[in-house]
């Protein structure tokens, strides 16, 4: 069957995706280990204490690096460095760069110095980077209470992007209170985060903890992830996504979408999920359109081995999301969603309907698989239910709730 096959295909693709990212990583590591060019940010200026601007410094680092054709690698010592907006682009002449941070880079407290910038820390056309250790502390709480008083705030700085780069590796990371989202991947090939950490309270508003759009051969590994919004979200134009050993809680899930913001819209396609664990989350497995025209698709998508505790949504496909029903009440979305697995979910739902389908009338969701899934209602207590509208597929061994498909 065709959506057998494509199952077997996003496994094949995934699989190659991750021999190559150990591949880079290695050959990343052995150039840096050769003779290569230090340059401490307190050298070059940057004051330990948390009050003093350091933001010269480090992108005086940056430039020295980034021209250096030798490995070189960016050293942040113990302590609190501010930083205020700062950018580090490329193309630079070495394609390895290594950012060894001890330390704690925080923005600014006043979150009007960011609040319309809208990124911190951008990198942007790199080729060859790898960011090890470290925590950026976004300070974003003030505007989180400024944004629940329903005062004119504005709308926050996304804490790191990474845009239009390659071959960039980021291990044992910590995110702290980002104003807006944590990481951004936007336009970048080949990119691995592992061990990442990401925390924000769990009523910060649109902090999704990694986004990634418009990009190919991402992988998210060994993380954990609590936020106000989506653990993990996926926009458009991602392909070739893999996910994996991440804790999501709290915050809204792992999400596909919004897909079909746009007319004109990228497909997102190849996308494996893989040993996740969901706790108290307002979702599980999700994804989600806009109930309107657009060329948008999702396919060939795998939801494998996931845990759900107390999640109130475990698995959602919702084709009619349209935030305070402005511009799309009475349309239909047209992103059509086909090939979607889901093999070997277990866990707890905190509402009755734990599977619920919710797909286009004009664009019927296909291909769904269900597999080895079992999901109860209020701690085992109570038996689950599943809802479908618009979506078909099959189901295989056990399966509670009982299929709808």
């Amino acid at each position: 069957m065709a959506l057998t096959l494509s199952s077997h295909s996003t496994l094949g693709v995934a699989s190659l995706l991750f021999i190559s990212f150990h591949i880079a990583i290695i050959s990343s590591q052995a150039a840096i280990a050769a003779t290569a060019d230090e340059y401490n940010v307190v050298s070059l200026g940057a004051k330990p204490d948390g009050v003093t601007d350091s933001t010269r410094a480090f992108v005086g680092a940056w430039l020295a690096a980034c021209s250096s054709e030798k490995p070189a690698t960016i050293s942040v010592p113990p302590g609190r460095f501010l930083v205020g907006g700062a950018t580090f682009s490329g193309p630079c002449k070495s394609n390895a760069i290594r950012w060894r941070i001890q330390g704690v880079i925080t923005a600014p407290a006043d979150y009007n110095v960011l609040g319309n910038v809208g990124t911190w820390l951008l990198f942007q056309h790199v080729d060859g980077m790898s960011i090890s250790g470290g925590i950026l502390d976004g300070r974003g709480a003030a505007l989180w209470a400024c944004k629940a008083s329903g005062k004119n705030c504005p709308s926050g700085a996304t804490t790191i992007l990474f845009s239009n780069s390659r071959n960039i590796v980021v291990r044992k990371l910590t995110s702290l209170n980002s104003q807006l989202f944590h990481i951004v991947i936007n336009g970048c090939q080949n990119v691995r985060l592992q061990g990442v950490k990401v925390f924000a309270s769990g009523e910060s508003p649109n902090t999704d903890g990694v986004h990634v759009q418009l990009s190919s051969g991402v992988a998210i590994m060994s993380s954990k992830i609590g936020t106000g919004d989506d653990c993990v979200s996926v926009g458009a134009g991602t392909t070739n996504l893999w996910i994996e050993n991440v804790a999501c809680g709290p915050g809204h899930g792992i999400s596909i979408g919004s897909l079909g913001k746009d007319l004109e819209e990228a497909g997102v396609e190849n996308v494996t999920v893989k040993n996740v664990v969901f706790g108290g989350t307002q979702n599980g497995l999700r994804i989600k359109s806009w109930g309107r025209p657009s060329t948008g698709f999702a396919k060939n998508i795998l939801f494998q081995h996931a845990i759900m505790s107390n999640v109130k949504n475990p698995i959602v496909i919702d084709q009619n999301y349209c935030p305070n029903n402005i511009n799309c009440p009475g349309q239909f979305s047209g992103v059509k969603i086909s090939d979607v697995t889901y093999q070997d979910i277990h866990g707890t739902s905190a509402t009755e309907v734990a599977v619920k389908f919710d797909c286009s009338p004009k664009n019927p969701c296909t291909g769904i698989r269900i597999e080895d899934v079992k999901i109860t209602y209020r701690n085992d207590q109570q038996p689950a239910q599943a809802s479908c509208v618009n979506a078909g597929g099959l189901a295989f061994g056990l399966v509670q709730p009982s299929s709808c498909l």
